[in-house]
């Protein structure tokens, strides 16, 4: 079984966010296998058994406390490292990119620090959505808290569309696939 789990924070007024493009990619995911959302502990979920088995999840712990949630919910499954995917927003790529890596740091990503942490360990697959960094004058936190931009809904909606394909892919070929396929140059070396 595969794991797929959508960063972001709970609560409507965090809809639509840039900081919450992992659980957009999760709701499209859902949407296209006709799966509802449930409720376990910290953990809204949707399990998907055709031929590929997987389960979508968001944790509902906000950003900064993901890992607790992912830990928790990855032990009650079984499933190890190698099968998770976490997916997550990247101020540092521009909007429209995705890359996918096998392993990595969690650079300045506080989500992918709790996960890190609550993991014990930097070696499993994520999956990053290029969000775009805008204005360096502007509080990096309040830009990842915005809500996108008219001009931008075009191009949210297709990179959206592309990671739920790449993640959709990783549940059934893995994530040395998806880097061949997704990533911008998957011939230059794998460095964070």
């Amino acid at each position: 079984m595969r794991l797929i789990v959508g960063l972001g924070n709970p609560g409507d007024e965090y809809r639509d966010t840039r900081h919450n493009v992992g659980f957009m990619v999760a709701d499209t995911i859902a949407k296209r296998h006709g799966l509802h959302w449930k409720h376990r502990g910290q953990i809204s979920f949707a399990k998907h058994f055709g031929s590929t088995e997987f389960v979508v999840a968001k944790p509902q712990t906000f950003m900064n406390l993901s890992g607790f949630a992912v830990a928790q919910f990855a032990e009650y499954y079984g499933v190890v490292t190698d099968d998770l995917l976490v997916v997550v927003d990247d101020v540092d790529l521009p909007l429209g990119r995705i890359r996918a890596r096998a392993r990595g740091s969690a650079g300045t990503h506080n989500g992918l620090k709790s996960v890190v942490q609550q993991l014990g360990t930097t070696e499993f697959p994520r999956l990053r959505i290029g969000i775009g960094r805008g204005d360096r004058r502007r509080d990096l936190a309040d830009f990842v808290l915005a809500k996108f931009e008219p001009a931008e809904q075009a191009e949210l909606e297709e990179v959206i569309t592309r990671a739920a394909d790449a993640a959709e892919m990783f549940t059934v070929e893995g994530i040395e696939r998806v880097m061949n396929t997704y990533n911008p140059d998957a011939t230059a070396p794998e460095v964070d």
